[in-house]
């Protein structure tokens, strides 16, 4: 048998030529950096205002079509409208924000007071006037940090316009426009959620055509201001601290220790040794001498922050 015919068969992505993408992986992959920041950003927000620990992590950014988002709405869903402006003129489409039911709930009931418990089988629900006044409130608090998570690129201003009930009985953007979904994932303690926004993809273009009209000045300002950050850096100390293993040993045991006694890290010796800055694992070395000191040899850098959280 043909050694060709042995090897599995390639898969590729479809593509549908009747509907062409509009935007490129490098501005898709310039909006997954801006929303990173955005998460970081409101994560600190919202552990401040809810009084309980918070993670947001940005899980997808596609471009769709709009009724692909609509018909993933239902009669119970809350829509948050936002008027975005780029450099001072307003666009005609308004930003969307969505919270999953589960997650609104959670987080009005943290604020007041309670443990944010809600039942995970709670698909339609009927907010109260109070509740959706709460919930204005608090899409407002997100929506007034969104500007500074663009302003390296460009000036947008985003405004809370109002709150958008039972969205599926109203057309805010024709079906078939393009739109880009920023998908989310807020996780509490005791609950998660999804956490949208959806931009129209008519602001989009006017966005990057300005980035683009102004992407010379830019670069000059920001290579100018990194200069004058990375003066001001070199001089920093940070304190590095190498790692041999950790144990756990009883308030006996640290008692009765004395000089000569052996502490078992559990670890052969030829184990490499992390180097931590920060309380971070940054990388990883071997243990050895320099000029009759003790030293370590730097074997790998951990860029993952999964690497460095081990």
């Amino acid at each position: 048998m043909d050694s060709a015919s042995m090897e599995p068969e390639k898969k590729y992505r479809k593509y549908d030529f009747s509907s062409p993408k509009k935007f490129t992986k490098d501005r898709i992959k310039m909006l997954n950096g801006i929303y990173e920041n955005y998460t970081r950003v409101i994560n600190t927000r919202l552990n401040a205002l809810l009084h309980t620990n918070c993670e947001i992590t940005v899980e997808s950014i596609e471009e769709q079509r709009y009724y692909e988002f609509s018909n993933a709405l239902t009669e119970g869903d809350v829509l948050g409208l936002v008027q975005a402006s780029v450099k001072g003129k307003a666009e005609e489409e308004p930003v969307m924000i969505y919270l999953s039911n589960q997650m609104s709930l959670s987080m009005m009931d943290r604020m007041m007071g309670g443990e944010g418990a809600v039942d995970e089988s709670l698909m339609e629900y009927t907010y109260t006037d109070l509740e959706l006044r709460l919930y204005e409130n608090m899409v407002k608090d997100m929506v007034a940090v969104m500007s500074g998570s663009w302003e390296n690129y460009i000036s947008i201003g985003f405004d809370y316009l109002k709150t958008e009930v039972n969205p599926t009985l109203t057309q805010l953007i024709g079906l078939d426009e393009i739109v880009v979904i920023v998908d989310m994932r807020m996780q509490f303690p005791n609950c998660s959620g999804r956490f949208s926004i959806c931009l129209s993809g008519s602001m989009l273009t006017n966005v990057f055509t300005e980035i683009s009209r102004e992407n010379p000045i830019r670069r000059a300002a920001s290579e100018d201001k990194s200069e004058e950050i990375f003066d001001s850096l070199r001089d920093s100390t940070l304190e590095i601290v190498a790692e041999l293993g950790n144990t756990q040993l009883s308030l006996s045991d640290i008692y009765h220790l004395s000089v000569g006694d052996v502490i078992d890290l559990g670890r052969p010796k030829e184990s490499p040794v992390y180097l931590g800055i920060g309380g971070y694992h940054w990388f990883t070395g071997r243990i050895g001498t320099h000029k009759k000191n003790m030293a370590v040899k730097i074997d790998e850098v951990c860029y993952q922050a999964e690497q460095r959280s081990e």
